[in-house]
């Protein structure tokens, strides 16, 4: 499964707050979260979003277990997440809903704003098709590939029943 998307950069310890602050835990259209995606720490996101893959620094998406944070990337156009880390329950979190994510160490520091990727979410191999350098992300195992094709964990529950 590969992914092409523009690099949208953010640094260490991006917390769910700033993913989606908490006045709007409220809402429940996931296309609603979406409006407010990062306007915790980048207003501008949404512009941004429509294919876009973050690329941040350590610890991405700690703070609360809100699973409205992956959520709201999700349904921003947000293709995928390569981070140096994750907060353990946003991970989980995201593989829930099928939102692709990669931990990478060295992606931040050869990327800016606005590159285009190419992720292959099988082998873990990142290219920058802007600067034509390429890094190796730890790869998906087969289980959370089959999570994210079929949309996450409720549709492959939905799929099992039949």
């Amino acid at each position: 499964m590969k992914l092409l998307g523009k690099v949208v950069k953010y640094g260490d310890d991006v917390n769910t707050d700033f993913i989606i602050p908490g006045k709007y835990l409220v809402l429940t259209d996931p296309r609603e979260l979406a409006k407010h995606a990062m306007e915790g720490i980048d207003p501008s996101f949404i512009e941004k979003s429509k294919d876009a893959i973050i690329v941040a620094g350590k610890n991405f998406g700690c703070g609360s277990s809100r699973e409205q944070a992956p959520i709201s990337l999700k349904y921003s156009g947000t293709k995928a997440i390569v981070a140096k880390s994750f907060a353990r329950i946003f991970y989980r979190n995201a593989i829930n809903i099928g939102l692709p994510v990669l931990e990478c160490e060295d992606l931040w520091d050869l990327v800016r704003d606005g590159d285009e990727l190419m992720l292959d979410l099988k082998s873990g191999k990142i290219t920058n098709l802007t600067s034509n350098v390429s890094t190796q992300a730890q790869p998906l195992p087969e289980f959370i590939l089959e999570l994210i094709e079929i949309g996450g964990l409720l549709n492959k529950l939905k799929k099992a029943k039949v």
